[in-house]
């Protein structure tokens, strides 16, 4: 299940997004400081083409999804989960696939997408896995900086009439 975001999930929220391994995954890899968090938040909640949401997974805030980039059908999409949290419970494949699910439920129906794109590190296989299992087609690859080192990202897309 997806859910709005309330101000006391953001201590949490920061907390998942500077794990280890979420900062590697990402494409910004320092870990955030509380006044940025706060700024981002800012920013993002004035935004009408984003969606920062949680996932809850068992009742448990579990995970987060944002969603950018949205008007005219489309949109991007990104998430990280509680890794410390669900590998404790041992819930952390089902939470991951379950997230996925609900993003993209979510995707094309409260928010009326007819595609949803995304993009990932090329070189994070699991999450591209998972990606392709869902029915996403990897359409692009390109450089980026990260932390000022050139990466590839594969840019992933998923139509509406065409998801598995």
């Amino acid at each position: 299940m997806l859910r709005g975001v309330q101000d006391d999930d953001l201590p949490v929220m920061r907390r998942w997004r500077n794990h280890p391994r979420v900062r590697a995954a990402s494409f910004t890899g320092h870990e955030i400081a509380e006044d940025e968090h706060t700024r981002w938040w800012a920013t993002v909640r004035a935004d009408t083409a984003k969606r920062v949401l949680i996932y809850d997974h068992d009742g448990v805030g579990a995970g987060v999804v944002t969603y950018s980039g949205l008007g005219g059908g489309s949109g991007y999409w990104g998430f990280y989960l509680d890794l410390d949290g669900l590998e404790r419970s041992g819930a952390l494949l089902r939470a991951w696939v379950g997230l996925e699910r609900a993003a993209i439920d979510h995707a094309f129906g409260p928010l009326g997408l007819t595609t949803l794109r995304g993009e990932v590190l090329a070189d994070n296989e699991p999450v591209r896995r998972l990606h392709k299992r869902f029915g996403f087609a990897e359409i692009g690859l390109y450089r980026r900086p990260v932390d000022g080192v050139p990466r590839a990202v594969v840019v992933t897309e998923l139509n509406k009439e065409e998801r598995a």
